[in-house]
């Protein structure tokens, strides 16, 4: 473990040591075009100047709430569509709210590009379902995280499941993309970041004692945990305080309670 560095400025990224060296593809990967349905992603997908939208669909029902909540036009390329022309183009088991969009993936963003944005980091070591990558983003939006960082090999890619459960927080929150761990975690502490591994046996995670301090928060997969690779690139090990009788949470649920105890005090 090493020394905490001195405390800078919550929403200070620079260093002298910082590496010219970038990697992180950010969002993008292989994947084509996409739907995203529901309210709160499409509406976020529309307003995102960096989303390539190909198509739109609204029904009858749902156009005049939908636009009235834009803050932006309509694209040109709206289709009208009833039930049955959606459960045809999404499936039956899409909840769509009478609008989706046909979107292409985001350009990547780099891992130093990313944390020039305020707010703490996190990383997540092989976090692989789609639903909990997106509950993430969905409260690292909420929080204020300057992105969430995957391994690209053992992570979901960008789509509609992703997207629907980040509710939006996929526009929001860039979705970085690295090739090795250990060497983004290296990274971020050139970049004077803080980084702690949230698992049950460590010491109690405590915000108040990290204030002024930017931080990483890693988080492991749904089954197994951090690696021990990875706990052993983080400068501490912490756990969440659970009074009751649970002795862990899903990975989304803690990313979400870390986010919270982090950004409480400040």
């Amino acid at each position: 473990m090493r020394t905490p560095p001195p405390h800078a400025r919550p929403d200070a990224a620079s260093s002298s040591r910082k590496p010219a060296r970038r990697h992180g593809r950010g969002h993008g990967k292989s994947g084509g075009p996409y739907w995203i349905s529901g309210i709160h992603a499409t509406q976020a997908a529309l307003e995102n100047p960096h989303r390539t939208i190909q198509r739109v669909l609204l029904s009858p029902e749902a156009e005049a709430d939908f636009v009235a909540r834009l803050s932006v036009p309509l694209p040109p390329h709206i289709e009208r569509a009833d039930k049955s022309r959606f459960t045809a183009l999404l499936g039956a088991d899409a909840v769509h709210q009478g609008v989706a969009a046909l979107v292409e993936p985001l350009e990547g963003i780099a891992l130093e590009d990313a944390i020039e944005r305020p707010g703490p980091v996190l990383v997540l070591d092989q976090v692989t379902d789609p639903r909990n990558v997106g509950a993430i983003l969905r409260s690292a939006a909420a929080f204020g995280a300057a992105c969430v960082v995957v391994q690209d090999r053992h992570a979901p890619e960008e789509g509609s499941a992703l997207a629907k459960a980040a509710s939006g927080g996929l526009e929001i929150v860039p979705l970085v993309r690295v090739v090795n761990l250990s060497r983004c975690l290296e990274t971020l502490r050139q970049c004077d970041f803080w980084t702690i591994g949230l698992d049950a046996g460590g010491n109690r995670l405590d915000g108040a004692s990290l204030q002024g301090r930017r931080t990483v928060l890693v988080l492991g997969s749904e089954g197994d945990g951090l690696r021990r690779l990875t706990r052993e690139n983080c400068d501490e090990i912490a756990g969440l305080y659970m009074p009751g009788t649970m002795e862990s949470l899903n990975v989304s649920v803690a990313a979400a309670i870390g986010l919270y105890e982090l950004v409480r005090t400040r």
